[in-house]
């Protein structure tokens, strides 16, 4: 959904400093054959809204959306497409929410924390948008059920992540394929595990370098067991100056798996496989991606958000880095 834009159009905020940072999520399912969402009541305001939360110290907005779903309902679910953030004034000044559709499976326990959450109601969307006491919460709703009739809804997340930060190439004197993260990268990586914590990606396609590899490792270490990997030769640098149409071949069979999925590479290659990966975006989305080298940081990733219905197709695009100390 390219043509729509992904936050609140208020010329009342342009340029004012925001005060206070927040995440949360639109918890969504179908329910014969309906589309439902699911409001929490706060006690504390007396309103209907949906689950959301400031920002702590260290967290990506992500990490925050979903943090704040857990605390205050107890589900665990990662995160789907991005919805439009809204803005408006509390007592601190200007605070801006971002919001993510999360998918709610029937076998989900949702349980209000009792305190912050005494109750939640599931209901159409409609009946959502005449119990929401902040209008602003409408603006989110309207784009996830667009979504949804446009069967763009209901996505998985495949992710491209560059590896973090490696020690310099020039003062590396052993085996390309044994350069290892720099200190400041092993703490990057740890980052990343938290933050591919919000999307969940249960393949993982990497190059076999040392620096990949170490990339990944704190992500596949959380998953316990739950993450398939896959080290592939082609990924890497010296295979892809080789054979690049090699490396541009493993997102297409990404995308046939129909699972969440990582590729983690190095900065050479990422051109390569961002055409690849433009190739199976809805029009308008490819011009999000980013188009100059280096493409992307050590550390930060593109989450595609790729259709499950049909032909596998991507409509909507993230790019986010980890929180670094």
């Amino acid at each position: 959904m390219a043509d729509q834009p992904r936050i609140a159009d208020d010329d009342r905020v342009l340029g004012e400093p925001v005060a206070v940072y927040a995440a949360g999520a639109l918890p969504w399912r179908v329910r014969s054959g309906e589309l439902e969402v699911l409001l929490i009541h706060r006690p504390r305001y007396d309103d209907w809204s949906w689950p959301k939360g400031k920002q702590d110290r260290g967290e990506t907005m992500p990490e925050c959306a979903i943090r704040e779903v857990r605390e205050e309902i107890s589900l665990e679910e990662p995160l789907g497409v991005p919805l439009p953030a809204t803005s408006y004034h509390v007592t601190a000044g200007l605070k801006i929410v971002n919001y993510w559709a999360v998918k709610v499976p029937p076998s989900a326990v949702v349980r209000p924390d009792g305190t912050e959450v005494d109750s939640v109601h599931w209901c159409g969307v409609e009946e959502a948008a005449t119990l929401l006491t902040n209008p602003t919460d409408v603006l989110p709703l309207r784009w996830l059920a667009e979504c949804h009739r446009r069967s763009e809804l209901d996505t998985l997340p495949l992710i491209l992540l560059r590896h973090a930060k490696a020690k310099p190439r020039g003062s590396w004197t052993k085996a390309e394929g044994d350069r290892t993260l720099a200190a400041s990268g092993v703490r990057q990586a740890a980052a990343v595990a938290r933050l591919l914590a919000a999307w969940r990606p249960k393949r993982v396609i990497t190059s076999p370098w040392r620096r990949c590899v170490d990339t990944i490792r704190p992500y596949i270490a959380a998953s316990k067991g739950k993450v398939k990997v896959r080290l592939d030769e082609k990924l890497t640098e010296a295979a892809y100056k080789r054979r690049p149409e090699k490396a541009a071949a493993i997102v297409p069979k990404l995308f046939d798996k129909r699972t969440s999925g990582l590729i983690c590479t190095h900065r050479p290659v990422l051109p390569t496989l961002l055409k690849a990966f433009a190739e199976r975006c809805e029009p308008g989305i490819e011009s999000e991606l980013p188009a100059e080298d280096p493409y992307l940081t050590p550390g930060e990733m593109l989450v595609f958000h790729v259709t499950v219905e049909g032909t596998p197709q991507v409509v909507a695009v993230e790019q986010v880095k980890p929180y670094e100390d």
